[in-house]
């Protein structure tokens, strides 16, 4: 501990003749023994997380996120891995259940648990605007708030201040938006994003990025990318927390060599992991297999990968293995609260008035809480009536399968028959989904659009510096 401040413990001869008389020798030795644990429990605390006042960017390496691969696939790219964090291991490849404002909407974090639920993430811009992040420092951190003692994801914020705002100015310095709650004016900088995620506390946050629009020509995504490389640069500078991994966010558009650009600049930063952003904004899905072939390859080999945003189970299964470690999508959850739920077969839409007296499970197939209970016609009746319920019981299903999908994946890995089993899959789903013409195809429905490239009216971009 080179340059700790730690006292040495006294002597008598560094007494007063009166400390030397009685009990006074031991109580002064009694207070400078404490004053000297104390003084060396600090160096440690420093030299673990590191000084919040002083401390250099470059000391914060922990042990805290280790990525372990454990396998790699015989007849693809992916990978068999687990993550080690602050508070505890997620196994990969992993799904993400989306909690954007501390909750995954309609679930307890039990019930997740219950359900196989290693890691959930949450959104930064969400949880700054209410109840504020201060507050939840304040109240012990956001795993603490929200009841959530295991591992927890924090995305930057940056998309929502896009989609969610009309009304958005962009510059070097970063981002000045309207509150989507109360019209409030806010700017987010890169150090202010990660000010923000240094309080709620996830083991794993997001650097600052501009969400490039769909469709942009290559000299508007190569202004875009000026702006993630320097915010992610500015972001890397103030992050000092050792107990969370910061990652970085590719982007570039739909262009190779921005893509490519992207991946050089933020491995020459270093990162404890690596995310693709900008994808599933409204591009073909051969696009998006396109640019996440050419891609992945580029990422260092020994840290996890990050798909942002992404997707049904066929985008999971195609990325999976391209390389993929890491997805999140609203769309097990969302879909869910709209009365669509997934099975092996393909996509059930529980309103239709085929389910009316099915006394039958959602999936014959499935073990979760809600099919192991309630037939679709009670689904139905629940969703039709608009009870609170129906929103709870859909939201299970669709999470467990979701879940249940990630974890047959990892098996299939660890046993030598990925490529089987994916072959499987399709054929079954294929099958089903021509005997029941009330389901559609599971693995071929679009994910859900996003709104970044369609801004009405388009942020205001200042050109960055060169």
């Amino acid at each position: 501990m080179g340059g700790s401040q730690i006292p040495p413990l006294p002597s008598r001869e560094g007494l007063g003749e009166g400390d030397k008389k009685g009990n006074s020798y031991s109580i002064k030795l009694f207070h400078e023994v404490l004053r000297y644990c104390s003084a060396a429990l600090l160096q440690f605390m420093k030299g673990l997380f590191g000084d919040r006042r002083t401390a250099a960017p470059s000391y914060r390496r922990t042990v805290f996120m280790q990525f372990e691969i454990l396998k790699s696939d015989k007849n693809s790219s992916a990978r068999l891995g687990k993550c080690h964090t602050a508070h505890g291991v997620f196994h990969t490849p992993a799904f993400m259940a989306v909690g954007t404002q501390g909750t995954v909407k309609a679930l307890t974090p039990e019930d997740l648990r219950e359900m196989g639920a290693e890691i959930i993430l949450s959104n930064t811009y969400h949880l700054y605007l209410r109840p504020g992040h201060e507050r939840i420092r304040r109240l012990g951190g956001l795993h603490r708030f929200m009841h959530w003692d295991y591992p927890l994801l924090t995305d930057s914020g940056g998309f929502q201040v896009f989609s969610l705002n009309s009304l958005v100015k962009i510059s070097e310095e970063g981002v000045q938006f309207q509150s989507h709650l109360d019209g409030s004016r806010h700017e987010i900088t890169p150090e202010k994003t990660v000010e923000i995620q240094e309080a709620l506390g996830a083991d794993i946050i997001m650097c600052l990025d501009d969400c490039t629009p769909y469709p942009a020509s290559h000299e508007e995504a190569e202004r875009s990318l000026e702006f993630t490389l320097n915010w992610s640069q500015r972001c890397k500078g103030s992050h000092h927390r050792g107990d969370q991994a910061l990652f970085g966010i590719v982007q570039g558009g739909m262009y190779p060599d921005l893509r490519n650009r992207s991946v050089e600049a933020l491995r020459e930063m270093g990162f404890d992991g690596y995310a693709i952003g900008g994808l599933s904004v409204g591009e073909s899905k051969e696009k998006m297999v396109e640019v996440v072939s050419q891609t992945v390859p580029l990422l260092p080999p020994d840290q996890p990968r990050y798909l942002m945003g992404v997707g049904t189970p066929f985008d999971i299964v195609q990325a999976v293995q391209q390389g993929v470690d890491m997805f999140d999508c609203v769309l097990p959850t969302r879909n869910a609260r709209n009365g669509m739920l997934f099975t092996r077969a393909g996509r059930l839409v529980i309103k239709n008035a085929r389910y009316a007296d099915d006394e039958g499970p959602i999936d014959p197939g499935c073990f979760c809480y809600t099919c192991r209970n309630y037939s679709r016609a009670y689904l139905r009746h629940l969703y039709l009536a608009e009870e609170i319920l129906a929103m709870r019981l859909n939201t299970i299903h669709n999470l467990r399968f979701y879940l249940t999908f990630m974890g047959e994946i990892r098996q299939a890995m660890a046993e030598d028959r990925l490529k089987e089993w994916v072959k499987t899959c399709y054929d079954q789903g294929a099958s089903e989904e021509d005997n029941d013409p009330g389901q559609l195809d599971p693995w071929r429905a679009s994910s859900p659009k996003k709104p970044a490239g369609k801004r009405n009216p388009a942020p205001v971009r200042t050109a960055p510096m060169k």
